[in-house]
């Protein structure tokens, strides 16, 4: 039996109990059915007023839209449940309630008077993110790009072996096997040595590779290990996702990037063809938002002693001879925010890039703010291009990407599709100035549900890496074309229809 099969049995008595008191709620309203749909269509109404005055995705409010005002009654219950950023205030009062961090001492002014005088557009990227998320800009020591996940695997397992006081490891999906396998052999070690080794997984993202079992093995060998938002029945805060993905090690070194920790995100076993993933290690006081970000999620999530403060303490102010390697703030993303910092963010590089503005991605489908700034930019003459898959892993989802090339076609997008397998990268460059690495894809659930982590590099050595390897991965992508898109009035109709469901997807 497999993973899936036994979480499904597992939940399945708190499932059929939902539905139980729902066929009885609605049994014992039968009699007053009159009265009810009169009160329903009233609310129906309401409810349409409250999702268009809502500050929301325009996309998002159009499903709903359509939802209730042909099915007021489930329409409106899905939406109370899964639809509202309401249902998430669950996770809003574990976040609220956990131990509290050491306050952060603001000292950036420095580093924002540096960066203005050379880019004052750039500057008021960094601190409008840096305002919105509480992380702060950073100089960067060293930021280590790597182009497959196989080439950042052995760096990962040797940094490990360093590790004296603690090791944080945050992933959406974990799966027994080479990769794992050979990571929790280093950490079993450590832990019987002393060190803190804590892990924190994603649940629903590893609902079909990890179960409660193998979290339980992990404990007997001195891991501390807890899921995140564990799917035991339905619920509203369902859609919200912890698709991070970062290894700190001592507050030292941080591992972040696109890949999870299964042996096809380092092309051990094949899946969909050639798995193309990018990830970066950080060293630095730089590392110290990562430290953070993995803390306040550990005291929110995790029913275990918070993380102590000692290991937020900064680093030791660097000899005065190291050099800097640019800036970099790294901060992650809250779907319990109105403000969608990654989605603001990656239309505020496309307003200001002048050049080129280039992306990876494993999923297209923006809302209709990030899609315009994408036209607009192309429009303008700035040569914006997109590397997709060539081989998907989600054939419905890769059709509803498809459905919005025309339109960026048609603007001036170039789109390139891997040949060899699958895109799992998720990175953006700017001119070759402006860049960002982490686990943000160009898709609605990404940008507005998940809790995401990012890094924007200004100025550093990684963001010519990331243009080399751009480049030579175009080289194995074919270019999609307006003369090579399927058309016609089925097509449109389907595409249309996609694009309606894209931000359940």
């Amino acid at each position: 039996m497999n993973k899936v099969t036994r979480r499904v049995l597992t939940i399945l008595p708190a499932v059929l109990l939902q539905l139980v008191w729902l066929a009885v709620l609605f049994s014992w309203l039968a009699p007053w059915a009159g009265a009810i749909s009169f009160v329903l269509s009233v609310a129906a109404f309401i409810f349409v007023l409250y999702i268009i005055t809502k500050q929301d995705e325009g996309t998002y409010k159009i499903i709903w839209l359509l939802l209730i005002l042909t099915f007021p009654l489930p329409g409106a219950l899905l939406y109370l449940i899964f639809g509202d950023k309401r249902t998430t205030r669950p996770l809003q009062k574990k976040l609220a309630e956990a131990e509290p961090l050491p306050p952060l001492e603001d000292d950036t002014a420095p580093l924002y008077d540096r960066l203005t005088a050379q880019d004052r557009r750039a500057a008021q990227t960094f601190r409008t993110v840096q305002n919105a998320t509480g992380f702060p800009l950073r100089p960067n020591r060293s930021a280590e790009y790597y182009p497959l996940g196989d080439d950042m695997f052995p760096v990962m397992l040797a940094e490990l072996e360093k590790a004296e006081k603690f090791i944080f490891v945050e992933y959406f999906i974990l799966e027994d096997g080479l990769m794992w396998d050979s990571m929790v052999e280093i950490m079993a070690r450590k832990a019987a040595q002393g060190v803190d080794v804590r892990v924190l997984y994603d649940d629903l993202g590893s609902i079909g590779t990890y179960s409660w079992k193998n979290a339980g093995n992990l404990a007997k060998k001195g891991i501390r290990v807890a899921p995140f938002n564990p799917l035991v029945f339905i619920k509203g805060t369902l859609n919200c996702r912890d698709h991070r993905k970062m290894l700190i090690i001592d507050g030292k070194v941080a591992f972040s990037g696109g890949v999870n920790l299964a042996d096809e995100y380092i092309n051990h076993i094949h899946r969909f063809g050639h798995w193309k993933d990018i990830g970066f290690r950080l060293t630095g006081e730089a590392v110290a938002n990562y430290t953070r970000m993995f803390a306040a999620f550990w005291n929110a999530f995790a029913h275990d002693d918070p993380v102590p403060d000692a290991f937020l303490a900064p680093l030791p102010a660097p000899d005065p001879d190291a050099g800097e390697d640019g800036m970099v703030l790294s901060y992650y993303d809250s779907p319990l925010e109105n403000y969608a910092v990654s989605n603001e963010l990656y239309i505020d590089l496309l307003s200001q890039a002048k050049s080129y503005a280039w992306f990876y991605t494993p999923y297209l489908m923006p809302g209709d703010a990030l899609l315009n700034a994408f036209v607009r930019a192309a429009r303008r003459g700035v040569d914006v291009r997109i590397i997709m898959p060539g081989i998907p892993d989600k054939k419905l989802v890769y059709r509803m990407g498809r459905s919005f090339y025309p339109v960026l076609l048609a603007a001036g997008v170039k789109i390139y599709e891997y040949t060899p397998g699958f895109v799992h990268a998720k990175a953006s460059l700017v001119d070759g100035e402006l860049g960002t690495v982490g686990t943000v894809n160009l898709d609605y659930r990404s940008l507005f549900l998940h809790f995401e982590n990012n890094s924007l590099f200004y100025k550093a050595s990684l963001l010519s890496d990331l243009k080399a390897d751009f480049l030579a991965t175009q080289e194995k992508c074919r270019e999609r074309t307006e003369d090579n898109l399927d058309k016609g009035f089925w097509h449109w109709i389907v595409d249309g229809v996609l694009r309606i469901f894209c931000p359940l997807f």
